[in-house]
């Protein structure tokens, strides 16, 4: 919708801006209404606490280097950790581009 010059993009900025707003102001009178009517209605209180309180899904099972599988929460966090050390780390100098030669894998 936006793509199209820069009037779109305007407008649709604003709607979202509008939504947005809405969202929000929606948002704060519900939970303004649930807390006034606490009193009569403490299951509905209730299930709105619940559902912002819940943790997300766990990271499932992952494979170290070797192969094995780790299920526990702190080793799957150190696997994690060095994953992302090793990916996220700057190198020294330049590096040169790595190519293939024909029938090479990626392994």
């Amino acid at each position: 919708m936006w793509k199209k010059g820069l009037a779109t993009w305007e407008k649709y900025r604003s709607i979202v801006r509008v939504c947005r707003d809405a969202m929000r102001n929606v948002k704060a009178q519900l939970e303004l209404n649930m807390a006034r009517d606490v009193k009569d209605n403490k299951k509905g209180f209730f299930k709105y606490i619940s559902s912002k309180r819940k943790t997300r899904e766990n990271v499932s099972s992952l494979l170290n280097e070797v192969g094995a599988l780790v299920t526990k929460d702190a080793e799957k966090a150190e696997l994690m950790n060095a994953f992302f050390a090793s990916v996220f780390t700057a190198k020294a100098g330049p590096q040169e581009p790595q190519t293939l030669e024909v029938g090479e894998s990626l392994e």
